[in-house]
């Protein structure tokens, strides 16, 4: 059977090293009960997660041509195949569980597999994932960092982040125009931010939407209860902002409503 062509509109480029798919594949936490690859393309991570001691694996790929040569590369695991859009697929046809997340993530959306991820966040403990260093770099950042934003804020809402390390563009076929970076997300303790999360969400991006500005001006469109706390950090720009002041700017806002 012909290998599978990486397509440009699905934003592939498959994994050719097999010291980084090991890598990937010990980079996640173990035991599991159940797990999902995204974006298996070639099966060269396929291969090693089908050793790992879990009682479900799955993996999905939008790709057609993928699903029928990972059939035919691994015919006893046929069934562990799905052709499919994880963005799209409701999650419990997939599994009524928890389950861990990990693959190669075609870049071009690998942003939104990640609000999926934070949809289904009670469902899904951990996620280990290759994404472009820039992207793996935001998600990871601290407060005060120039590349901490929105996707920083939301996903460390609710997960501990790890980055773990970078790759080079030579691994993959084709090689992509920039590097690339293993991150893993580990469900945290929280169960409730303690405020109105739609608004916390809708507070985080309006601020980061004018970045540049203190938060008085990004912010202007809300009305706050008066607290001296809160003035000083209305002085401050977004980026110097965690998430339990996120929290706090956003239960200002509801006591002010």
């Amino acid at each position: 059977m012909e290998p599978v062509r990486a397509k440009k509109h699905l934003g592939q480029h498959f994994l050719k090293d097999e010291n980084i798919a090991r890598k990937i594949t010990d980079s996640l936490n173990l035991p599991c009960e159940a797990l999902l690859e995204i974006g298996p393309g070639t099966g060269v991570l396929t291969k090693y997660l089908l050793e790992l001691p879990v009682n479900k694996f799955l993996a999905i790929d939008v790709d057609r041509e993928a699903v029928p040569y990972l059939k035919k590369t691994f015919p006893e695991a046929a069934d562990n195949f799905i052709e499919g859009d994880f963005l799209r697929i409701p999650v419990d046809q997939l599994f009524d569980g928890p389950f861990s997340v990990i693959g190669n993530f075609p870049y071009n959306i690998s942003s939104q597999i990640l609000f999926r991820v934070l949809d289904h966040r009670n469902q899904i403990p951990e996620v280990v994932g290759m994404f472009q260093k820039e992207v793996a770099e935001r998600i990871a950042a601290p407060p005060g960092s120039k590349t901490y934003g929105i996707m920083s804020v939301l996903l460390q809402a609710w997960y501990d982040i790890e980055y773990l390390f970078t790759v080079g563009a030579e691994v993959f076929v084709p090689p992509p125009k920039v590097e690339s970076a293993v991150i893993r997300l580990k469900r945290n303790q929280v169960q409730s931010l303690g405020c109105d999360e739609k608004l916390f969400v809708n507070i985080v991006k309006t601020a980061f939407n004018q970045r540049r500005k203190t938060l008085r001006n990004a912010l202007k469109s809300f009305r706050f209860s008066p607290d001296d706390a809160l003035e000083e950090l209305l002085t401050k720009r977004a980026e110097r902002l965690g998430v339990e002041e996120f929290v706090f700017i956003t239960n200002q806002v509801m006591e002010a409503t």
